[in-house]
Order: structure tokens, then sequence, then C-alpha cells
């Protein structure tokens, strides 16, 4: 992949990973999960590191519980998170409607 496309990519999953805390608690390997279910494969040794700096950067909160015996880490969207996503949204639609407005032409 072409260095600008995955800058591309990696910056919009920090946005699709806000949009699904933002719905229910998230975990990696559902995360993981649901980008392949789109065609996106992605290594838990990128997609953990995007969770922890989300979470160090204040937009996500995690909490451990146990599953079945294994301790697994649930995200959350937080108040900051909520502000970030709705102006990241409000960012990528102006900026998609503007690339792609000569498609509807």
């Amino acid at each position: 992949m072409q260095k600008i496309l995955r800058d591309f990519f990696l910056g919009f999953i920090r946005i699709y990973i806000l949009h699904h805390a933002e719905r229910e608690p998230i975990f990696g390997q559902y995360f993981n999960e649901e980008l392949k279910r789109h065609g996106y494969e992605l290594s838990y040794g990128t997609l953990y590191p995007i969770f922890h700096s989300l979470e160090k950067e204040g937009y996500l909160v995690s909490e451990k519980k146990n599953v079945n015996g294994k301790i697994r880490k649930y995200y959350t969207i937080t108040g900051e998170g909520k502000k970030m996503l709705e102006d990241a949204k409000r960012q990528i639609k102006e900026l998609v409607d503007e690339v792609l407005e000569q498609e509807g032409e």
C-alpha cells in the first residue's frame, strides 16, 4: 500500500474506532473482525497501539473484564472523544463532498 493511502487509512481507523466505541464498548478482536468484514486487514501490532494512543489522548477509556477466564480490555468513548468524533464527522463530510462532487454531476 502506498504511504499516502496507509496514512489516510490509519487516520480514518482512529475515527472509525471512536464511532464504534460510541455505540458500545469494543475490544481489539471484535474490532479487527469488524475491519475484516469490510475487507481490511490490520495486524494487532498496529491496532492495539492505536487503541492505546486514543486512550492516552483521553478519547477512550478502558475497563478490564473477565470473559470465560480471559481478561479482555473493553474501550468506551469519553466526552472528549465524542466531541472529537463530531468534529471529525463534520470535516470528513465537507472534504468528501468536495472531492466527490464531480462524480454526482
